[in-house]
């Protein structure tokens, strides 16, 4: 035992140089990890009655974000537009319904053959050796946080929106633009501007006069959310610019309440169950639908069957009874022959998407089937859902949810192109630049306070505001 005590203390003492070695490599990390490199940070005194929130457990919940909106969206892609109702050209049959799940999916209206991603309609996952693609539901959000970063600013111009889009987006097909966005690009080839892209005068033309009433908006701006931490009325005023790129009206205010919803959910009270802190949350972000539209009337109809018990299949139906066969509450779509009677409508899917938030309660799994066979443009819902509920799981509640890991790779150049590094990315990047831009949004909207050291943001107590939309 003597004989071997020096080789023991060389050995402890190796080790102990290995580990604070390996410390100091883990805060020098996390020196780049706290600090924008592009944002003068202003010292800041903070009070008794700010909000207190980690910037390591926020940038934690946006990778939750991002993992969440990728699983949902990929799983709602696998029934997208199979179920659209039987209005004019399109036959579809009966919609699905919950014992569905798990069953072989069928042909979409622009096929003769089912879904290329899986065989059945279940959850579509990327293993850790493999790479998420981006599509429509991620791709532009994902072009926003990069022009909020690469404009060194908090709230983008329609100047820097078309400078991106026109960098960003192909000409080609495929382009993975449909609609409001196609119409969008198109106009801005021609020189318009955002948020002129949107007005119902100019996107007018001979064959369509309804861009600005399409689901666009609804999934590409709710990130928006997210940058301002339970102030709805800041993030309103983020995301007004990028949302009036492509939506007015009924779409635009469809978009706001996705919006708030996201900013809410860093005012939630998170005592509560999942099923509590939805509602409260949903219920808060109705306040801003004017009452006479047909977003709010909608709204009010889906929670009424809720709340009469009705199960989520016959609310879906009668959603499509009221809304696409009967046209009430102003929801005119149907008259206007629309090709597969506005299934990609902001409307019909917003409908839609409370039925999966409401039915969900909160539960992730439960949330992202319905959204997935609900129909319509299913993946759209359900990549929003998917994405606030990941966010409020946060990365580790989405694997223990699932019980595996997943992937944390990301490549936007799969339908995007011109951004650094071949276009792959990680979910912990794009969760640090996340918390890169709200920095700048605290101290630029809010009149906030970042505390590097402590790694906590400062918010300044106000009245929230929950604005009537315009």
């Amino acid at each position: 035992m003597k004989s071997s005590y020096p080789f023991l203390l060389s050995t402890f003492l190796i080790l102990l140089v290995s580990c604070n070695e390996k410390e100091k490599k883990t805060q020098d990390t996390m020196a780049d990890v706290v600090r924008n490199p592009n944002l003068t940070y202003i010292p800041y005194s903070p009070k008794p009655t700010d909000q207190v929130i980690s910037r390591a457990a926020y940038a934690e919940k946006l990778y939750g974000f991002w993992l969440a909106q990728c699983i949902a969206n990929w799983t709602g892609l696998i029934t997208e537009m199979d179920k659209v109702g039987n209005i004019g050209e399109t036959k579809t049959g009966e919609f699905y319904t919950m014992e569905d799940w798990g069953t072989p999916d069928l042909p979409n209206i622009w096929s003769e053959e089912p879904s290329d991603l899986s065989e059945n309609i279940d959850f579509v996952f990327k293993n850790v050796d493999e790479v998420w693609g981006a599509d429509d539901d991620t791709d532009i959000e994902y072009m926003y946080q990069h022009l909020l970063l690469t404009n060194k600013t908090s709230i983008l111009t329609g100047e820097q929106i078309r400078d991106g889009w026109l960098t960003h987006m192909k000409r080609e097909e495929p382009n993975y633009l449909w609609v409001a966005n196609q119409r969008a690009l198109e106009l801005m080839l021609s020189g318009t501007i955002p948020p002129a892209t949107s007005d119902p005068q100019i996107t007018k033309d001979t064959i369509y006069d309804n861009y600005h009433e399409m689901i666009d908006a609804q999934l590409t701006t709710e990130i928006f959310g997210f940058y301002a931490p339970a102030r709805p009325d800041i993030a309103l005023k983020l995301a007004k610019m990028p949302i009036q790129t492509t939506a007015r009206e009924n779409a635009q205010w469809i978009s706001e309440f996705y919006v708030i919803m996201y900013s809410l959910a860093s005012k939630v009270d998170t005592t509560l169950s999942k099923k509590e802190q939805v509602f409260w949350m949903a219920n808060t972000a109705q306040e801003h639908l004017p009452l006479d539209s047909y977003a709010a009337k909608m709204y009010a109809f889906v929670k009424s069957q809720y709340e009469k018990n009705i199960p989520w299949e016959q609310a879906r139906d009668a959603v499509y009874e009221r809304y696409q066969v009967q046209q009430q509450d102003g929801y005119t779509i149907t008259s206007k022959n629309i090709f597969c009677n506005g299934c990609f409508a902001g409307g019909i899917n917003f409908a839609a998407s409370i039925v999966s938030l409401l039915y969900g309660e909160g539960d992730l799994k439960k949330t992202i089937k319905i959204g997935t066979l609900a129909g319509w443009d299913s993946d759209n819902p359900t990549a929003t859902w998917g994405g606030l509920l990941g966010f409020m799981y946060g990365k580790e509640g989405v694997e223990e949810t699932f019980g595996r890991k997943f992937s944390e790779k990301f490549n936007i150049h799969r339908t995007r192109i011109n951004f650094p590094n071949n276009g792959l990315d990680d979910f912990n990047q794009m969760a640090k630049n996340g918390v890169f831009i709200i920095d700048r949004v605290i101290q630029e909207q809010m009149g906030g306070g970042i505390d590097l050291e402590k790694n906590v943001w400062y918010l300044p107590k106000t009245e929230m505001q929950i604005p009537i939309g315009e």
